[in-house]
């Protein structure tokens, strides 16, 4: 009895480690075949084209480097739809899931992130923040607070005034509409205050607190400017179809920022591209997953050479002549005009 016993016991050992061992080859890529794998939340503030950029290039960067979504890395996405609330909820749930990191694309996604991660070991990889030191993401030399770092969409202030007054050459007052909450938003109209007078330029200015608010002041600002610049505020931007339509029907050119506001409606831009500027964060982040470095250890960077795009069907519905030492120098020219001049 003693013998058979013993040799059940046995018998049930061996089946158990045999079990454990089979569940432990079915798991996570880390222990069969030796390859790290990755779960990054993406946490984006708005849904429009150069945000939706930055999500892009992030993940080509990512891939650069061999970090490939549906092979080693698995991407949780959220979009805060511009709501502050919904921004720090999303970035409290990335947490409560432990997630290996957390991409925000946007200030206020930046901002909620770090906050929700600050007491945790998740590192905040951020991109489309205009002024990290401004945001309180990066001190005066540009060096992390925390365990956050990324990129900035820092705009191209001088180069976007010298072009105007190229463009607009009897030009004299110039619309910038904001919301009055994103820091970076403030940021960059101080910057154009600052320089405006350079280049014989006035700033009239108009703060919104909402989308609610687009409308009335995209009305107020039309009547007395000579053009409309926008900045990469992600409230403004997600209503510029909204703009653009009261603004072809003055007859009022708007500047974009970037390369999609361009290509909605906007005249021109010295502006970003949004794809490579996801990209250097893409690239960034895998430096900070491999283990190469952290977060906390890598200063913000920007993308420093802006480049020229312009929309050439709009210039010719505005009655505007492109200067050749402009139109030579163009990274891309458009010939399509916005949803509302198409109805």
């Amino acid at each position: 009895m003693k013998r058979r016993t013993v040799a059940v016991l046995l018998t049930a050992v061996m089946t158990m480690a045999m079990t454990a061992g089979c569940a432990g080859s079915s798991g996570s890529s880390d222990s069969g075949s030796g390859e790290e794998s990755y779960t990054i939340g993406i946490s984006q503030f708005a849904e429009h084209g150069s945000l939706d950029n930055c999500r892009e290039g992030f993940l080509q960067g990512l891939e650069e480097e061999g970090i490939v979504e549906g092979e080693n890395l698995t991407v949780d996405y959220k979009n805060a739809a511009a709501d502050m609330g919904t921004a720090s909820q999303i970035s409290d749930t990335f947490v409560s899931d432990k997630v290996d990191m957390i991409c925000a694309i946007a200030t206020p996604t930046a901002q909620s992130a770090y906050n929700a991660a600050m007491d945790t070991d998740i590192p905040v990889i951020y991109t489309a923040v205009t002024d990290p030191v401004a945001a309180e993401l990066a001190d005066e030399e540009g060096n992390p607070v925390g365990n956050v770092t990324g990129t900035s969409d820092e705009l191209p202030i001088k180069a976007q005034l010298e072009m105007i007054r190229t463009m607009l050459p009897d030009g004299q007052k110039i619309g910038i509409m904001y919301t009055t909450s994103e820091a970076n938003s403030i940021s960059a109209l101080e910057t154009y205050k600052e320089l405006a007078g350079d280049y014989d330029f006035e700033i009239v200015e108009k703060g919104i607190t909402a989308t609610a608010d687009i409308s009335l002041a995209a009305d107020d600002l039309l009547s007395q400017v000579d053009c409309i610049t926008n900045l990469t505020d992600n409230t403004v931007v997600a209503s510029l179809p909204t703009i653009l339509e009261k603004a072809n029907e003055k007859g009022i050119p708007i500047f974009g920022s970037e390369i999609e506001q361009v290509k909605i409606g906007c005249l021109a831009a010295e502006g970003l591209d949004y794809i490579a500027l996801g990209k250097q964060t893409g690239q960034m982040a895998a430096k900070v997953l491999k283990g190469e470095a952290e977060a906390s250890e890598l200063p913000y960077e920007t993308i420093t050479e802006p480049g020229f795009y312009v929309n050439t069907k709009v210039a010719e519905n505005l009655g505007i002549t492109v200067p050749e030492e402009l139109a030579g120098t163009a990274v891309e020219s458009f010939d399509t005009i916005s949803e509302a001049e198409a109805e």
